[in-house]
């Protein structure tokens, strides 16, 4: 799994179609899957998560739950009251 950030894995990007979007710091149109400048405020995303365990290329697996459903990779995990910051310490 690809975990390097690009410009849609920033709070700051808001998508126009599949391709592009405007990065609302700069006011400018920029490449969804470019690399991400260095004032990117990254969004939780699965892939991001500790608990994330990579599958397939478009799927993975949420191993802090025991049923360990399976996710999407992209997937926005705002809400998710488990979400664990891959590098953070498991409590």
């Amino acid at each position: 799994m690809d975990k390097v950030m690009k410009h849609m894995d920033c709070r700051n990007y808001v998508a126009l179609d599949v391709a592009k979007g405007i990065c609302h710091r700069a006011k400018e149109l920029v490449l969804a899957d470019a690399d991400r400048c260095e004032h990117c405020v990254p969004v939780p995303k699965c892939k991001f998560c500790a608990h994330f365990v990579s599958g397939d290329e478009y799927l993975g697996a949420c191993s802090a739950v025991s049923n360990r459903p399976m996710t999407y990779p992209d997937l926005i995990t705002v809400t998710c009251a488990k979400f664990l910051a891959a590098g953070a310490e498991r409590a």
